[in-house]
């Protein structure tokens, strides 16, 4: 599966320069070659498809509750669009992350 194969992404972005720098860092080879061992870079997201609802910023980031929020957020979408996969990514305290695919059937 790559980007390409993914209807929707949502980014939880506390901080909006994080989210600017993994986007610019995704499309890089030298981010890839430097980071990825050498793989290609994982690719380009267009625009439409990054948090078409908003984003944490716009929308709120409830401690403890943005995994669900954007995973209810996300399945909305999805539904009302006709589309069948979202890409969401949640950063944590401390630098962790989680990344999951939903796939609706």
């Amino acid at each position: 599966m790559t980007l390409k194969d993914i209807d929707l992404v949502e980014i939880h972005e506390a901080f909006a320069a994080q989210v600017l720098s993994n986007l610019q860092g995704w499309a890089s080879k030298k981010f890839a070659d430097e980071h990825l061992g050498g793989a290609q870079p994982i690719g380009e997201i267009p625009e439409e498809k990054i948090n078409p609802r908003g984003g944490s910023i716009a929308l709120g980031h409830p401690f403890a509750a943005t995994g669900a929020r954007m995973v209810h957020q996300a399945l909305r979408e999805l539904e009302e669009k006709g589309k069948n996969t979202a890409l969401i990514s949640v950063c944590a305290a401390g630098g962790l992350g989680a990344a999951v695919i939903l796939e609706r059937t």
